[in-house]
C-alpha cells in the first residue's frame, strides 16, 4: 500500500466522520424542530377546519366539509394523534422541557 493510498483512505474516513458530526450537531436537530413546527401548524389548521370531530360546534363546517376528500389521509392521522392525549401532552412538554 503506497503512501498516496493511505492518505486517500484517511481522507475518506475523515470526510465521513466530519459529515456525520455535522449532521448530528447541526442538521438533524434543525430538521427535527422544523418537522415538529410543521406538524403543529397542520394540527392547528385541521382543528380550525374540523372542530366538529371533537365536539366543538362550528358555523363553517358545511364549507370546510368540501376539503375532506383532499385531506382524508391527513385527517385520519391527525384524529388519531389528537385522541391519544398522552402522546400530545408528552410532545408539548418536550417543547418546553418538562
Amino acid at each position: 500500500m503506497t503512501v498516496a493510498d493511505r492518505i486517500e483512505r484517511f481522507r475518506a474516513v475523515l470526510e465521513e466522520w466530519v459529515r456525520g458530526l455535522y449532521h448530528g450537531m447541526v442538521t438533524h436537530p434543525a430538521y427535527e424542530k422544523i418537522e415538529k413546527e410543521a406538524e403543529d401548524t397542520e394540527d392547528e389548521f385541521l382543528l380550525a377546519c374540523f372542530p366538529d370531530a371533537f365536539g366543538i360546534p362550528s358555523p363553517v363546517s358545511y364549507y370546510t366539509a368540501e376539503l375532506l376528500p383532499y385531506l382524508e389521509d391527513e385527517f385520519e392521522a391527525w384524529e388519531r394523534r389528537l385522541w391519544d392525549r398522552e402522546s400530545l401532552i408528552e410532545r408539548k412538554g418536550q417543547q418546553y422541557h418538562f
